[in-house]
């Protein structure tokens, strides 16, 4: 679980927020009549919104920019598309239809990598550029296709033998590497020949790859690092074999099957990993009289568990620029310790560079940046209470702090070395909106920064290699998602994707009632701010209250609550007649380390204390009727939606949790152990953090759906509360869903889960 799950995991419509309407007020002419919103109309093509862009890149000579986008026919099937800023010109160049069937079925490793990145499409879901733009490398389905920028023709890389995944170009081009069944493999560009690098010795182990935890919960989604000057590969080695088997039943519609998951529930082993590196040279080399060698390259293992001498995460590796050392961040097993390694190739030797240590835990960033000369490095920091940036040299010693204040900086955006300048995001102003800011590298302390972002809202970030330009993603309250190109000083120089709204827009019809949320704070009980939002329907008379729906989360780090674009499932809740709330309780993101570690060892306690402070307020608002209000969530928010129905019925009176949470013993080491500590230190902390707990003191109506092939809150989950309250005689509906994990992503899965939801709620609370 993790911040990002919230958009996609509660409501699932993030393939279909980027819409388009300017801020400026509605023309009269462009609402034609007044439609309903329907949950069909939502997930059908032609699409209710205009597909924005996605994954867009800069190529190398920053001339054109590339991206995904899908058909009005197909919306979900991505091709990918050219646009040639000089000319304003866009193309598509491939067609994934044209290469391969985008139904066909994906390798298991391919289909647990997607779900792990949330990814809903098909058709072509990732590309790269070369270093020297002369083509773009992408997979369909597992095949590798590159794509000639002179000539317009599209090559295939691999045979139908192959699915390759983790897909890239080396750092100057020469090579093109990907993982094959947990192997790492190169293609060496001017003679075409492949090489096996690794070969793995059993069922249990794999070169390259990131283990479950890593990709799920670290964000760390590879296992290998090419080296600047591409002369060595640093890589992963796992054994899963201290790892529990988890074996579960996924049941589809048209077959069962028995699944041996690796599972490291909370408490029990990792598993076992080392770092090392090989040299591409010599694993060239050994191929004589034109054969590809059989043998697999040397690797040199920095055997971690025997130098940190304790249990731990590998959480990420990054090389300095002059490819003489690489860097790589351990964590301990309570994550409570994060330690910046440097390893260098010549010595063979690594040594701890800097420590970061709290009293709860630490959370993991990207933002480590070494500058070109490798003397000096960027460190990002939550050590002062907020994440703010650092600067430092290679030996450790800290030169100076770069931003400062008790505001949270999101990302490091881009670094500009010949003007000493450094652009990031952040939350300088308010926690509801991300801003890009630039500040000066060479400042003695740090200053203010100077806002470069102007409009209110959420701004995403995508600066060009050269610094000279970016791309901004933004969205607000008012503003469908629109996609820009600007300078580096904040100037608009084109739009990307401006979603005009006009006469023939598919929003039209729907705007006249649409519901825009507004914005508050409520405290808690030690006296810090909670925001909330909240959506009424168009038309409120005096004296008629309505229906409530809480739409929760909830979780560590995540964050509801924005100056952001919103979901249509809200919009159509509203459009129904329901009042729609959503609060931030403690624990959740980009509010400093205060607001987040309240929840240390005792989750669900201050969620729920705080969740109920927003109940409260609702109920008591004379819109509101304070005897029919809902709650609804889904992962995290579907745990939270078990708890307040069981501990609060006397402020919800109908539930609907999605494949929820119930024993945080059941659910993975990285995650739960960050918060919870382990089973064996922390009983009393699961046990009142177990919903089982009190699942006796259900009276009011809950319906719970569970995904019947997630790998990640596995069934087991409703299953073992399914039958706690089956054995208490506490009736209650459940919907499962064949074949789906668990985001439960497909047209004809999400029409029917949220139509469910709805009825539920109209039974209940009508």
């Amino acid at each position: 679980m993790r911040c990002t799950r919230v958009l996609q995991a509660i409501i699932i419509f993030i393939g279909f927020l980027s819409v388009s309407l300017l801020a400026s007020p509605l023309p009269q002419n462009a609402i034609q009549q007044v439609e309903p919103l329907s949950i069909k109309r939502i997930f059908s093509a032609p699409n209710l919104t205009t597909p924005a862009p996605q994954q867009i890149k800069f190529a190398p000579s920053g001339r054109h920019i590339s991206y995904l986008a899908g058909s009005n026919e197909q919306p979900n099937v991505q091709d990918l598309w050219l646009y040639d800023v000089r000319e304003n010109k866009h193309q598509i160049i491939v067609k994934a239809n044209e290469l391969s069937d985008p139904n066909q079925r994906l390798s298991t490793e391919e289909k647990a990598r997607r779900e792990r990145l949330r990814i809903s499409s098909s058709g072509i879901v990732d590309y790269q550029w070369s270093p020297t733009g002369n083509a773009l490398l992408f997979p369909v389905n597992g095949e590798l296709y590159l794509f000639d920028i002179a000539t317009s023709k599209v090559a295939q890389l691999t045979d139908d033998k192959v699915f390759a995944t983790d897909a890239r170009f080396s750092p100057e081009g020469n090579f093109i590497s990907y993982v094959h069944d947990y192997n790492l493999y190169v293609i060496d560009r001017k003679t075409r020949k492949t090489y096996q690098l690794t070969k793995r010795q059993s069922d249990t182990e794999q070169f390259a790859t990131a283990e479950f935890v890593a990709q799920e919960e670290m964000k760390r989604m590879t296992g290998y690092w090419w080296s600047p000057n591409e002369q060595h590969i640093a890589l992963t080695r796992i054994d899963l074999s201290p790892v529990d088997v988890q074996q579960r039943v996924d049941v589809y519609a048209e077959r069962t099957e028995l699944v041996e998951q690796r599972y490291p529930a909370a408490g029990t082993n990792n598993v076992a990993l080392d770092l090392g590196w090989l040299n591409i040279a010599d694993a060239l080399a050994s191929d004589k009289d034109d054969k590809v060698p059989a043998t697999p390259a040397t690797v040199h293992w920095l055997n971690l568990a025997k130098h940190h001498n304790e249990q731990g995460y590998l959480a990420r590796v990054k090389w300095l620029p002059n490819s003489l050392s690489f860097s790589y961040q351990w964590q301990n097993r309570s994550q409570n310790r994060l330690t910046l390694m440097m390893y260098t190739l010549a010595e063979k030797t690594s040594k701890s560079i800097l420590e970061e240590t709290s009293t709860t835990w630490i959370n993991l960033n990207d933002d480590l940046y070494f500058l070109s000369d490798s003397r000096y490095f960027i460190w990002a920091s939550e050590r002062s209470g907020f994440k703010h940036l650092y600067l430092y040299r290679t030996d450790g010693s800290l030169i100076r702090q770069l931003t400062s204040g008790d505001w949270m900086v999101d990302n490091l955006s881009h670094v500009d070395e010949i003007t000493g300048v450094i652009y990031f995001t952040g939350r300088k102003e308010t926690p509801l909106e991300r801003h890009l800011y630039r500040a000066n590298l060479n400042n003695s302390s740090p200053g203010q920064p100077s806002q470069l972002s102007t409009r209110a809202g959420m701004h995403n970030v995508v600066f060009a290699a050269d610094g000279r330009s970016y791309i901004d993603y933004f969205s607000s309250s008012r503003q469908p998602p629109q996609v820009s190109l600007h300078g580096p000083t904040g100037e608009r120089i084109t739009w990307l994707h401006e979603n005009r709204l006009d006469q023939g827009h598919p929003l039209s019809p729907y705007l006249a009632t649409w519901s825009y949320p507004e914005f508050g704070h409520l405290e808690a009980a030690d006296g810090q701010r909670l925001y909330y939002q909240i959506n009424k329907p168009a038309q409120i008379a005096d004296n008629q209250n309505h229906p409530a729906i809480v739409m929760v989360y909830g979780g560590p780090r995540a964050q509801r609550v924005t100056n952001s674009w919103g979901d249509y499932f809200t919009q159509y809740l509203v459009q129904q007649g329901y009042v729609v709330f959503k609060l931030d309780n403690r624990g959740s993101g980009n509010r400093g380390r205060q607001f987040e570690s309240g929840i240390y060892r005792q989750l669900s306690q201050l969620e729920v204390a705080d969740q109920k402070v927003g109940a409260k307020w609702l109920a008591k608002q004379p819109y509101v009727n304070s005897s029919r209000i809902g709650v609804f969530g889904h992962s995290y928010g579907g745990y939270m939606a078990l708890h307040l129905i069981m501990r609060a019925p006397e402020l919800f009176s109908a539930a609907v949790a999605g494949a929820p949470v119930t024993d945080w013993a059941l659910y993975d080491t990285h995650y739960t152990e960050r918060y919870m500590g382990t089973p064996q230190d922390n009983p009393e902390g699961y046990q009142q953090a177990n919903v089982l707990t009190y699942a006796d003191n259900l009276k009011k109506p809950l319906m719970i759906y569970h995904g019947m092939a997630d790998d990640n809150v596995l069934f087991t989950h409703t299953a073992m509360l399914a039958h706690r309250l089956q054995q208490s005689m506490i009736p209650f509906d459940m919907m499962a869903y064949p074949g789906k994990a668990h985001g439960i992503r497909g047209r004809e899965a999400s029409i029917h889960r949220y139509q469910l939801v709805t009825d539920f709620f109209n039974r209940h609370l009508r």
